[in-house]
């Protein structure tokens, strides 16, 4: 599930450029991926993050339930508004078609000056489970955003498999598409057409066609 692509020595510096920085999330999201890059995800504590952003535990924890939650900021914020995409679709539209339209909205949201870093800097990180956890646990509740969508959209008749497979089979186009993109490099521009493309497959793969 996780991506593992070489470092890209763009994503890392885009802390220190890029959108103003204006609140301590930012900040301490700075003093993370900072510190990571120079002693690694396990020899970074909470502590050292919290010192070098000038802050106390507490406003860390203001924000954040745990270290690996730094990695999450802009998928949470971004994904924090799916529900809301998915109520704009049009009632009319077929389930594939709303949910494709609901992530393409989500993709907006990020571009070349915008990466979550965890994406790209995945190397410098390593296989922490820790890390994976919270991974999956953000996985599975988008999921649930979806299925649950499905499942009203489809109506009391449908059954308790179809919304899932709908759901999963979604989320895995998403996380094709943002690993794509993010081994691009410098010229994976938008994140839109990657999500579309994937979402195309997604929708011709629950029609039965080639």
């Amino acid at each position: 599930m996780s991506p593992t692509p070489e470092a890209d020595p763009e994503a890392t510096t885009q802390v220190r450029r890029g959108r103003p920085r204006v609140s301590s999330r930012d900040v301490l999201e700075d003093a993370a991926c900072e510190l990571f890059i120079e002693k690694g995800y396990a020899g970074t504590t909470i502590d050292h993050i919290t010192q070098r952003a000038g802050v106390s535990r507490g406003t860390f924890f203001n924000y954040f339930t745990a270290k690996g939650d730094v990695f999450w900021v802009h998928v949470d914020d971004s994904l924090a508004h799916l529900s809301a995409h998915l109520a704009a679709t049009s009632p009319e539209a077929p389930v594939m078609h709303a949910i494709s339209e609901a992530l393409t909205a989500v993709a907006q949201d990020f571009g070349p000056r915008k990466v979550p870093w965890i994406l790209t800097q995945y190397p410098i990180i390593g296989s922490v489970h820790e890390l994976q956890a919270s991974a999956l646990t953000r996985l599975i509740s988008y999921t649930e955003i979806l299925r649950a969508f499905a499942a009203t959209r489809l109506g009391p008749a449908a059954d308790d498999l179809t919304p899932r497979l709908m759901a999963y089979s979604a989320i895995s186009a998403l996380v094709a598409a943002a690993q794509t993109w993010a081994t691009a490099g410098s010229s994976r521009g938008s994140l839109v057409p990657y999500v579309e493309s994937a979402m195309a497959s997604f929708i011709r793969g629950f029609n039965g066609e080639n």
